[in-house]
């Protein structure tokens, strides 16, 4: 009798030792908790706030996200025209003026630099400027510089399905 249960044993352990179990993932064709945000804000710049702006995010982003900052430099034919950040503008007398921004997890930060006394540059740089702040979630990010023109706003507000109208304006 022993020796029936041991083989019994033994069979029932080589039936289910070649049992498996399949796991299927089922992919959503939409995620939805990841969706990229933009904000509008207007800023002017000068000496008494160090030419630059700090612009509070509101609720903390994930270390994984990535911030890209356009500048509105131009409006042509009713057309917005936005450059992407960091942005260089040279003029005739050799004086270079940078556009630029760093963030952290909470705010971004939005700054001018040139190679002259920012005191000497003229209203229309500095009075009124107008930007557009895009947080990318860390998952497009990691796709992003292969896949996306991120120069042009527009094809970013398509690759990452941006509503216009649900841009938040930022006091």
């Amino acid at each position: 009798m022993k020796k029936i249960t041991l083989l019994i044993a033994f069979i029932g352990m080589i039936t289910l030792q070649s049992c498996t179990k399949e796991e299927v993932i089922v992919q959503d064709s939409y995620d939805n908790d990841t969706i990229s945000e933009v904000f509008e804000v207007t800023r002017s710049f000068n000496a008494a706030n160090n030419y630059s702006a700090l612009i509070d995010l509101g609720t903390p982003i994930y270390a994984s996200d990535m911030i890209l900052v356009y500048h509105l430099y131009d409006v042509i034919g009713g057309q917005d025209v936005w450059r992407l950040m960091p942005q260089t503008y040279y003029f005739n007398d050799g004086g270079e003026l940078d556009y630029n921004f760093d963030f952290t997890r909470n705010d971004v930060n939005i700054f001018l630099d040139a190679n002259f006394p920012l005191i000497d540059l003229s209203s229309a740089w500095t009075q009124n400027q107008t930007f557009r702040i895009v947080i990318v979630p860390g998952y497009f990010s990691n796709r992003s510089a292969t896949q996306v023109n991120l120069k042009d706003f527009n094809a970013v507000v398509q690759s990452y399905g941006i509503n216009l109208k649900t841009i938040k304006t930022l006091e």
